[in-house]
């Protein structure tokens, strides 16, 4: 097979660059390989390894989907030292073209595209099949997308939603709010959903709560919420999933997405039995008026690890990315 058979796709944050090939044609991703991205000075001696190490001399087109915003051809990744010009890179390799796009945007192209036995139902009815999906997650920050349905595709929305205001509903979520405000100023739902919003969150329930906060990272939250071993953290675990449920109903009201919500990133697959008995549903569908519209919408887990490939695979043929 020649080079210009092949094209590079690549999902790229702030710890690991994920580089694979695909076929013309095809969005299977092939020879997945994941490398430190500090191992690295740039992309371009990233991508030659990578070219090295599956035995390809060269690919004919490539599209990379990045944790980081673009102005013009300029990629300057937000969580790592990678600075790169999109048009000199696609020079120096000699690629046919170059795509570069935001990396929750490659996962909701990749959602269409996982296996059914990769998608964890949650909650929720048949859905409407010609309506709009929306793709979210927690991770580094709040991921949020959508897919509108076209004729013979997807278009993918490019969203802040993470950065909406978080809503409280009851007096415990005030004092949350009132706490997180002396912190940050504007407290939007990803200082609470993500990574490090759980951390903020538990910090606030040991403050409202009069207790200890001893925990210092995310990943003991979750691992003490799991083996109940600390009660706070168990609470607030769950808290973290009602709260993600409800701005997933927002969400679907706001969209119109009975389509379907895909839940993706590598968060919720780590703790995905106590999420599937969590709050959840509860903070999901209870809408008043509208719960009959979200007991009709369905919920899945992602549980494919390399949805955002698969995306940027889809998006190398997709002409309205």
């Amino acid at each position: 097979m020649t080079a210009t058979q092949y094209s590079l796709v690549g999902d790229i944050g702030g710890t690991n660059a994920r580089l694979a090939l695909v076929e013309r044609g095809s969005v299977r991703p092939h020879a997945i390989k994941v490398l430190s991205c500090g191992d690295y000075n740039n992309l371009d001696g990233a991508v030659r390894d990578y070219l090295a190490r599956v035995g390809v001399a060269g690919v004919g087109e490539a599209c990379l989907a990045v944790a980081s915003p673009m102005r013009g051809t300029q990629v300057r990744m937000t969580n790592n030292h990678w600075r790169f010009d999109t048009e000199e890179v696609r020079q120096q390799f000699g690629w046919s073209a170059f795509k570069v796009i935001n990396d929750f945007t490659a996962m909701a192209l990749g959602v269409p595209h996982v296996a059914d036995g990769q998608l964890v139902h949650v909650c929720g009815g048949p859905g409407d099949s010609r309506r709009p999906r929306l793709v979210m997650g927690p991770g580094t920050g709040l991921g949020v997308s959508g897919l509108v349905p076209i004729r013979q595709g997807w278009v993918p929305l490019m969203t802040e939603g993470g950065h909406v205001d978080f809503a409280p509903t009851d007096d415990t979520e005030m004092a949350v709010l009132r706490i997180l405000k002396a912190r940050f100023g504007r407290v939007s739902v990803e200082r609470i959903l993500c990574g490090q919003g759980l951390l903020n969150l538990y910090q606030a329930h040991a403050e409202i709560q009069g207790v200890p906060a001893p925990l210092d990272a995310p990943e003991k939250i979750t691992s003490a919420a799991l083996n109940n071993t600390d009660a706070l953290a168990c609470h607030t675990l769950r808290h973290f999933c009602e709260l993600l449920g409800r701005v997933a109903g927002n969400a679907v009201l706001t969209l119109g997405s009975t389509g379907g919500v895909f839940l993706c990133g590598g968060i919720l697959p780590r703790f995905l039995d106590f999420f599937l008995e969590s709050p959840f549903r509860n903070g999901f569908e209870d809408k008043g008026r509208m719960r009959p519209l979200l007991e009709f919408t369905p919920v899945y887990v992602v549980t494919e690890p390399y949805t955002g490939l698969l995306g940027a695979a889809e998006a190398l043929g997709n002409p309205e990315v």
